[in-house]
């Protein structure tokens, strides 16, 4: 491979070069050196012919390679072969250029002032730049920490847990049972020793996740069981059991962070339910009824990536046909790996993904697998830091009919956002999730489940509001129960339109009626009418406060007036004259809303705080009821009590109001809103423009006066989405804290393509009695907003310093190949900073730009699942940042700079880690022993490298045992551990002899040390899965990560760097490829990074084996010198003869 000699005329590159260049190549222990420096200064000053060059660009430098280890002659001295380096350019070649015009060029380089050596040293722009980075990162930080943080609202649980072991769930049944184990939770004092009688459902944990975190769910049901369910006939004759819960040990694997550990836990859940399953045939363990059919499936329960593994399953070619039909996860992350640092992990989320999505898209029920499985995935919300609650989205995933996705803010009575831990055991969550299963087992049938129809109906109803658009009012279908009798003192009739305000309850000292007539069905078009009240409503046979009825005249016409009735309301008294009425209890159409007054903070009451019932809110389109003629109020109450009712006709256009604003109007000017002082009790503002996940709004409401009187109840607010549904609410609303989960960044986009009008919507509940106006201002929070790419963009950093790391390196090798100068690494970066970086980040700025104008957002056809699944994308959201919305064309320059501050730090911490080390190692190594065994064998007494034939011994057996155990990520920590060692002796020699070659590969292995830090994550987590699996006493090698090529270029170039080699610099074409490797992965690292971590270590190791490429031109290869290798330490030692 051709160089270019000292005195080329590419020299005179147009790159400043700030570190000075001595004159040929000077022992680096020889006590004359100082003299030929000096001697080369003095005649640096006189006048030389520039217009001299060299015949030959393109022949070798003698000093462009630096051999740390001298070379003896058999008398022990040195000085002849200095004397033969100087004249090795006279007689190495032919082509070797004259010593006039080498001369010339020498003189050429010495004209440049020469400068001391300082690692330490930054430019300007560089320092601006890394302050503007290292803020804007401490920025988000603070914003993550605490701006627009969802309050803690779990209540504690407890239970008295204890756990059978399966000890015959053995090899005979699963290869995977010396390593993981399953488990019958018993509650202690409500079930009887290890029988199983019930329903079997199985919970998976998570990444790092015991099996103990069943015990919260596992003893709410056992309890509900034994306290409500046994006793209630009608659940029972429904098919009501208790729920057996059986949990599977996994040993506290890291599933999040290797494929094939969870391909493992995917095999032996399908073994372990095959277990389960004939549990309940075998008499010595079943207590169950023998006229019922046995159980085929088992429900199951997964947190976090237990839900993936629950997915996983159904690839796994010992699935169990129909086993699994209801799942539901929570914390799990379904729409995307939330890692990407293990190839396998990549492919098994694409394969479960399309899975799922083929299956759904079949036209026949029969042809799909998975028609008759129901998936729930339940987020926690802002508070869960751990995984992204925007990946639990079904929405790319699932269809409508057979899951969705809900936010625990969202789901009645709970109203909190959760952490990823605290999911398992929040008490009012756990029993939502308690009586959701019970709602959907059903004994009778061999499924051991309802219908998939009557399942996701349960579930619905147990996990969103019921203020859904979607949601099926019971009312019409439920028949008449209720006979109401009135007359006319018990009775009040309210004109049309007329709205209905209790202010106390039993203020009549007796039961009383309250008369609301709907209008005809000609005039109930574009209607509804609402009713709220801080009391419950009771069902028919409850005797409380309030009661609800929708009625007509009894008997509408002749031949009905022998209807039973379930229930007789009769107050009429005494009277001759009453009026009978055909009613229909409204209270299973009920929404529970949290209560707001002056003195409620949170929508939920913590541990130890006075718990405040809900409020109970009624609504229904006139269409729907139009078959009635009075809505009934009863009020039962006989003395007076604490207690209110509002009810009221309203127009919908009165109630909904859209605005379509820009982000960038909002983000400018912000949004006011003036709500008249006669709307409707509920009013609902719908913003389009507001979908992204990424921004954070402040909303301030501002009222007047309640007219000198109490107000009823204090402004309650409702955020939510349509998809997925999250809803968040906020009692005493005055000031508002507004974020979101819907469109996310690398997410990919839903299969049924989101409507025009979709976006966040804001729903009102303010006091009608008021009579006064309201101002609504939206804004949106800058510094808020900066928290919310914490979650979405952590992974970030895996990537794009590799981008910046590279460009540095790039300009770092373009500069020695044209100067023979390795710039430093703050150097580099500055050069890079002026031009290269900034125009690399705008020219991705652009390509993001691009690609939001031309990629499809998802279907429009209502048969999206059987037409339209292959036509979309699911990658689209996979480039750079996630996002192609031009609002956030800012995010590249971003965290451009911000990886721009972090590379900079880490490059100092580095730099002061090798100083602190190499201080360390000088004190160590001046003991006199050391020293003189050092100056025998290297001329620098930093570097002794060990003989030859030792590290070709070690690069062959870790390459051994990476080929057969250990995987390859381990290999790599040692490198980067032996490149720690090489960055620490280079520092030192540069640092005790300074001089362009010790500077030159200070460095080069610095540099490269930086590069191969930035690889380490992305290897760390496998490496802590083989730990753990051998902490486990699982001794199994892996199936993956044995690839001896994913390492070998790196153990051979820190086994060449440890001998003090420098590489040679390129001067012929071959330069250029260094060039587009370095840009490459650049590229790469921007556009796929983030989504693909995993190929940075593939790519960063193509660049060591160019390399070592390179470094090998420099070496003689011939028989000899390979023999040599093999040769003992005597042998070295004979070669070095004598000490004088």
């Amino acid at each position: 491979m051709q160089r270019r000699s000292s005195g080329s005329s590419e020299d005179s590159a147009d790159v400043p070069v700030k570190t000075s260049r001595p004159h040929g190549q000077t022992r680096l222990n020889d006590p004359s050196s100082s003299i030929r420096h000096s001697h080369d200064s003095r005649q640096s000053d006189r006048p030389q012919n520039s217009g001299t060059r060299s015949t030959s660009a393109r022949s070798r430098r003698p000093s462009s390679n630096v051999n740390w280890r001298s070379s003896h002659s058999r008398d022990g001295s040195t000085e002849k072969a200095a004397a033969a380096s100087h004249l090795a350019p006279a007689t190495l070649s032919p082509d070797y250029p004259s010593m006039e015009s080498e001369r010339a060029a020498s003189s050429r380089r010495r004209s440049r002032q020469p400068r001391s050596w300082s690692p330490w040293s930054i430019s300007f722009l560089t320092l601006l730049t890394s302050f503007a980075g290292i803020g804007l990162l401490l920025a988000v930080i603070y914003s993550a920490a605490t701006l627009h943080c969802d309050p803690k609202g779990c209540r504690m649980s407890w239970m008295s847990p204890s756990y059978a072991k399966f000890k015959d769930f053995d090899t005979e049944h699963t290869r995977f049972a010396t390593k993981y184990s399953l488990y019958l939770y018993r509650e202690q004092g409500f079930d009887n020793g290890p029988k199983i009688k019930g329903i079997p459902v199985l919970f998976i944990p998570g990444n790092a996740g015991s099996y103990r975190q069943v015990r919260s769910i596992a003893s709410e049901s056992a309890r509900y069981f034994h306290d409500v369910l046994q006793h209630d006939a009608a659940a029972l004759n429904a098919g009501a059991r208790s729920l057996d819960f059986f949990t599977v040990d996994f040993n506290e694997d890291f599933t999040a962070f290797h494929g094939q550990t969870m391909l493992d836990q995917a095999e032996y859940i399908n073994e372990a339910i095959r277990y389960i399953l004939s549990l309940y045939l075998d008499p010595k363990i079943s207590e169950r009824d023998p006229s019922l059919p046995d159980p085929s499936s088992v429900i199951i329960l997964g947190h976090s990536m237990g839900g993936i593994v629950a997915r996983t399953m159904f690839i796994m070619p010992n699935y169990q046909q129909d086993s699994v039909n209801t799942i539901i996860t929570m914390s799990a992350p379904h729409a995307r790996p939330p890692v990407t640092f293990d190839p396998q992990i990549v492919s098994i989320y694409n394969d479960i993904n399309n899975y799922w999505r083929h299956s759904y898209s079949k036209k026949s029920s029969a042809e799909n697998a998975l028609g008759q499985v129901t998936l729930v995935s339940i987020a926690g919300g802002g508070l869960d830091t751990v995984v992204p609650s925007d990946y639990a989205g079904l929405e790319s995933i699932v269809p409508e009919t057979h899951g969705f996705t809900a936010f625990t803010s969202t789901i009645p009575t709970v109203w909190t956002s959760m952490d990823h831990q605290a999911i398992t055991w929040c008490d009012q969550f756990r029993k939502v999730i308690v009586r959701a299963l019970y709602d959907v087992v059903d004994n009778r049938g061999r499924s051991q489940t309802k219908s998939r129809a009557d399942r996701m109906k349960a579930f619905k109803r147990r996990f969103l509001t019921g203020l859904e658009s979607f949601v099926e009012k019971t009312l019409p279908e439920a028949a008449s129960s209720t006979l109401l009798t009135l007359e006319d003192q018990s009775t009040t009739m309210l004109a049309a339109d007329e709205r209905l305000v209790l202010r106390n309850l039993g203020t009549h000292r007796k039961p009383k009626a309250y008369l609301l007539p709907l209008p005809p069905g000609g005039f109930a078009e574009g209607k509804r009418v609402t009713l709220l009240s801080d009391s419950k409503l009771d069902r028919p046979g409850e005797d409380g406060k309030l009661e609800v009825l929708f009625c007509n005249f009894f008997p509408p016409q002749a031949g009905q007036t022998n209807l039973p009735f379930s229930m007789n309301i009769d107050l009429s008294g005494d009277s001759t004259e009453s009026t009978k009425l055909a009613c229909k209890n409204a209270a299973s159409d009920v929404v529970s809303l949290p209560a707001s007054s002056r003195f409620t903070k949170d929508p939920f009451f913590k541990e130890g705080e006075w718990q405040i019932p809900p409020f109970s809110y009624l609504e229904y389109d006139l269409e729907d009821v139009s078959d009635y003629e009075f809505v009934a109020v009863i009020d039962k109450t006989a003395s007076p009590t604490a207690g209110w009712l509002v009810a009221e006709f309203s127009d919908k256009a009165d109630a909904h109001l859209t605005q379509h604003i820009s982000l960038r109007r909002l983000f400018s000017f912000g949004l006011s809103l003036h709500l008249p002082a006669d709307r409707p009790m509920v009013t609902e503002v719908k913003l389009p423009a507001i979908q992204s996940s990424l921004l954070a709004y402040n909303l301030k409401i501002e009222s007047h006066s309640c007219n000198e009187r109490e107000p009823l109840f204090t402004p309650l607010v409702r955020q939510y989405l349509s998809e997925p549904y999250e809803s968040k609410y906020f009692v005493n609303a005055q000031e508002v804290e507004i974020s979101l989960h819907g469109v996310s960044p690398y997410v990919p986009p839903p299969i049924k393509s989101r409507q025009f009008d979709d976006g966040l919507s804001l729903q009102f509940w303010t006091d009608p009695t008021c009579d006064s106006s309201m101002s609504v201002h939206i804004t949106i929070d800058t510094l808020g907003s900066l928290g919310k790419l914490y979650m979405r963009y952590r992974t970030v950093f895996a990537s794009f310093p590799l981008l910046v790391v590279a460009l540095v390196l790039r300009k770092q090798f373009q500069v020695y190949d044209s100067t023979g100068v390795f710039i430093p690494f703050s150097e580099s970066l500055d050069f890079c900073l002026r031009r290269s970086l900034p125009m690399l980040l705008l020219s991705m700025t652009f390509l993001s730009l691009s690609m939001g104008q031309s990629s499809p957002t998802g279907s429009k056809s209502l048969l999206f699942w059987r037409n339209n699944t292959a036509a979309i994308d699911f990658t689209q959201n996979d480039l750079l940042v996630g996002t192609s919305d031009p609002f956030f064309w800012f995010l590249i320059p971003m965290i451009g700079i911000i990886c721009v501050g972090v590379c900079i730090a880490l490059h100092y911490v580095t730099q002061f880690l090798t100083w602190l080390l190499s201080t360390i190692y000088s004190w160590v190594s001046v003991r006199p022993i050391i020293q003189q065994q050092e100056k025998k064998r290297a001329v620098s007494p930093a570097f002794a490298p060990s003989s030859p034939r030792r590290r070709l011994i070690t690069a062959l057996v870790l390459l051994l045992l990476v080929s057969t155990f250990i995987p390859y990520q381990f290999a790599y920590v040692v490198a980067c551990l032996v490149q720690l060692s090489t960055a620490i002796r280079a520092y030192r020699s540069a640092r005790e002899t300074p001089s362009l070659a010790t500077t030159n590969f200070n460095n080069y292995v610095h540099s490269i040390f930086l590069l191969m830090l930035w690889i380490l994550p992305i290897n760390l987590p496998t490496l802590v899965v083989w730990v753990r699996n051998l902490a486990v006493h699982w001794f199994t090698a892996f199936s993956s990560h044995h690839n001896v090529l994913s390492i070998l270029p790196f153990i051979l170039l820190v086994e060449t760097l440890t001998t003090g080699k420098m590489v040679p610099p390129l001067t012929s074409r071959l330069r250029h490829l260094t060039n587009i490797i370095f840009f490459g992965i650049a590229i790469y690292a921007a556009v796929y990074g983030v989504s693909h971590a995993y190929m940075l270590h593939y790519l960063v190791n193509l660049v060591a084996a160019w390399l070592v490429a390179i470094h090998s031109t420099s070496d003689s290869w011939s028989l000899s010198g390979l023999s040599s290798m093999f040769d003992g330490e005597q042998a070295e030692n004979r070669k070095q003869g004598k000490d004088p």
